[in-house]
């Protein structure tokens, strides 16, 4: 994991708790060391706790909007759930790392 995730890690756990993510992590290049900070966005794969029909789109967007203020970076936030390509879902469960977990 590099190390804007690490250093970030207890400012990112505020925000998940405010945005009742269950379950946070990273995937892609900034878990596999092939990050490049002047081209690479950050990967990221969320579970949220039961939500409302009217809560998950404010939770989504305001986490992804969040974790970009935060980072300085440009994100890209997968609900795990929704992930149906098998070929993608290996990719990601080849480099995935909790970042936050409640």
């Amino acid at each position: 994991m590099i190390d804007l995730l690490e250093s970030r890690r207890q400012e990112i756990a505020v925000l998940c708790r405010r945005h009742r993510v269950r379950r946070l992590e990273v995937f892609g290049s900034a878990a596999t060391g092939a990050f490049d900070p002047r081209t690479s966005d950050l990967d990221f794969l969320v579970e949220y706790h039961p939500l409302g029909p009217d809560e998950s789109a404010d939770a989504y967007f305001g986490l992804l909007e969040d974790l970009q203020s935060l980072l300085g970076r440009p994100v890209d936030l997968v609900m795990a759930r929704a992930i149906q390509n098998p070929y993608f879902r290996r990719s990601v469960d080849a480099t995935r790392e909790v970042l936050y977990a409640s």
